[in-house]
């Protein structure tokens, strides 16, 4: 299989507007960290074939022709433009403590999730303040770019800001907002396929799971419970599990 490198650069213009897709027989060019990765550590060598993506559904099939740390370019091959998905799938996802946050946000990125939101849950251990808000954040869209490269997946999920439980209430109206629930009566294979291009956003709790209190609040807004099966899962699994089940009933496996 090709390596996969993303550039932002791919399709854009250098003021970030967007621009015409780079044409079969064009030469196309990724400098900076990304360059340095494929040469140093894939091994990256010309003659190649590799998969270049801008995280923003733009993948181009290429034929390397020449390989430096600094810069590497290559001769567009095929184009490929994938339109986003609608609806898309958000994972809401409380801070956890070791690194049960950080395997559930790699995994539903790896199975298609559109983007995640880091959540401060009443019942998380782990708590990201002061300057470890902005650590947290681009540590966990550092996690969703490797995984999004691993997956080959030509868009990149959104990393939202850090939400607390009353933000979550907000974005409940005008979302169609699930609460992972192992106590809940309605089975997420029972949801039906939606009718409408809300986002679903799918809440997990952290190891102790959603509060009561949040529970309610959230429900108010216009949020509704689900569970997943008979057994209670880990809070880095719950939500890739979910994102699984949602990709059959949206009809993308």
């Amino acid at each position: 299989m090709a390596h996969f490198f993303l550039s932002e650069a791919l399709g854009a213009s250098a003021d970030g507007s967007s621009t015409a897709d780079p044409a079969v027989g064009a030469t196309v060019s990724i400098t900076g960290a990304e360059a340095k990765h494929a040469v140093t550590v894939s091994r990256v060598r010309p003659g190649e074939t590799l998969l270049l993506g801008n995280g923003a559904g733009l993948v181009l099939g290429v034929t390397v022709l020449s390989a430096a740390p600094a810069e590497l370019t290559a001769r567009v091959d095929t184009v490929t433009r994938t339109p986003p998905a609608v609806p898309r799938i958000l994972l809401v996802q409380a801070l956890a403590k070791g690194d049960r946050d950080e395997l559930a946000v790699q995994a539903a990125t790896e199975l298609g999730v559109d983007g995640v939101i880091a959540w401060a849950a009443a019942r998380s251990v782990a708590r990201w303040e002061g300057v470890k808000i902005a650590k947290g954040q681009a540590r966990w869209s550092a996690i969703v770019r490797e995984a999004s490269k691993q997956s080959i997946r030509p868009w990149l999920p959104d990393v939202l800001p850090l939400t607390s439980t009353k933000q979550l209430a907000q974005l409940a109206g005008t979302s169609r907002m699930l609460l992972l629930e192992p106590t809940a009566e309605l089975r997420l294979t029972a949801i039906a396929v939606p009718t409408d291009d809300r986002d679903i956003v799918l809440v997990v709790g952290p190891e102790g799971g959603i509060a009561p209190s949040e529970l309610d609040i959230l429900e108010q807004a216009g949020a509704s419970r689900v569970r997943l099966g008979d057994t209670v899962l880990r809070t880095s699994t719950a939500g890739p599990a979910a994102v699984a089940i949602l990709n059959a009933t949206l009809g993308r496996w």
